[in-house]
């Protein structure tokens, strides 16, 4: 037994090296195949946002680095910070037509390097857990957290607010990170496919304390994900509560889909409890699980058996039997991983309750240029482009807009020549 932890520990390590071994300097995703034949063009582009640099609110439970490079880090903070993150490129000189004609090209001739130009933390809200007192048989938070907390979420709320008038749509789009992801990457990550997105809806960065280092880096990760769970729930309720939003994207990547679906699971159970109808009042019309780091056995018993799927618009998962790091992650934890799925792993049962919810979708994506083959949501150009076609018209899987081949049932497939004209 002592062999075979030793054996994994020193697996993790070479695991967690060969990830940062491989990421390079970050850059501008490459152009998603569906504006090789229908151009990115500038008047799909807000008026007020037709330039290089890109704005997105960021929330973080972070802890502050010592690091000046850094502003914050894979430490565990007990409040939560919110802030505006000014993300450009490290050509100055970059113009905004250049970017739009280098957003065309399937091989540019520009260097769309990424800087963080500038992150400016606007609040900070009550540490957690918060104070409380027992009222009668009711448990009541301090009157004056209460109001620390009201002014914030306003103070929030009211930056979306302003953003949305720039927009055609009023959305929001959410972006969770996985596993090794520091707040400088989930930052570009977003910011790449919001700006495909043709800027349209706000983008909202939600990063929590990973990236951690050593040994124990992946099982650190996984407990900060933990962690971070009383925090997402907050940013989501003040979120549910602002009537200025129509709609909201969440998209979940690796292990950061584990942390979504646990904090949406408590808030749907919370808002049915109460009463409510959680597809109504938590408007979540995308709910986007990419290559989904979650053992498939739990999503049974814990979404499945919960009937999770009808409190939302569509439920679409990334899947590839590729992914050199979800295959790890299923050595490691000697389970089936959901973001290595294939029909055979569905038995009759479990596909008559995907039918039966009718939301979800399967889809299995092509493999991956890279070696690691992780983050093809946004690096794979055919699957950015269902993604983005998914957000921006609300398509159905087998539509003009996303013209997927189904295998079966709920199961899909595109291939890498997906959304090219020929």
């Amino acid at each position: 037994m002592f062999y075979h932890r030793a054996q994994r520990s020193v697996f993790i390590s070479f695991f967690v090296l060969l990830i940062s071994a491989c990421a390079s300097a970050p850059k501008l995703m490459p152009t998603p195949n569906v504006f090789i034949n229908t151009p990115y063009s500038e008047s799909d582009v807000p008026e007020a946002l037709r330039e290089t640099s890109m704005e997105l609110i960021y929330v973080t439970d972070r802890g502050t680095s010592v690091n000046k490079e850094v502003i914050y880090d894979a430490s565990r903070s007990p409040s939560i910070a919110y802030g505006v993150a000014k993300v450009n490129f490290a050509d100055k000189l970059l113009p905004w037509d250049e970017l739009l004609v280098q957003s065309n090209l399937q091989k540019r001739s520009a260097d769309l390097t990424y800087v963080l130009e500038n992150v400016d933390e606007q609040g900070r809200f009550p540490l957690s857990p918060y104070k409380f007192r027992r009222v009668g048989d009711r448990l009541q938070i301090d009157e004056e957290i209460l109001e620390q907390k009201s002014f914030h979420e306003n103070q929030l709320n009211n930056h979306i607010n302003q953003r949305l008038k720039q927009s055609k749509n009023k959305d929001v789009i959410l972006f969770v990170h996985g596993f090794n992801n520091t707040f400088n990457e989930s930052v570009f990550t977003l910011a790449g496919i919001w700006h495909f997105l043709k800027r349209q809806g706000v983008p909202i960065v939600y990063s929590w304390p990973a990236a951690a280092k050593g040994v124990t880096a992946y099982f650190a990760d996984k407990e900060s994900g933990q962690f971070t769970i009383f925090h997402l729930k907050e940013t989501l309720r003040l979120l549910f509560k602002n009537p200025d939003i129509e709609n909201i994207h969440i998209i979940a990547h690796s292990r950061g889909t584990d942390v979504v679906t646990t904090t949406l699971r408590e808030l749907i159970i919370e808002n049915r409890a109460s009463g409510g109808n959680p597809r109504k009042d938590l408007r979540i019309e995308n709910l986007i699980l990419a290559a989904p780091d979650l053992d498939f056995g739990i999503i049974k018993q814990r979404l499945m058996a919960e009937q999770f799927g009808p409190a939302f618009g569509k439920i679409t998962i990334y899947t590839s039997q590729e992914d050199s790091a979800l295959g790890i992650s299923q050595w490691l934890t000697n389970s089936l991983s959901f973001g290595r799925l294939n029909t055979k792993d569905v038995n009759i049962n479990e596909r008559n309750i995907f039918n039966s919810v009718g939301n979800v979708s399967l889809i299995k994506v092509p493999k991956s240029g890279s070696f690691i083959g992780h983050d093809y949501f946004h690096s794979n150009p055919a699957v950015s482009s269902d993604l983005i076609n998914l957000i921006l018209y609300n398509a159905e899987p087998g539509s003009k807009e996303r013209p997927l081949k189904r295998l079966e049932n709920n199961f899909w497939s595109l291939g890498s020549d997906y959304l090219i004209e020929k």
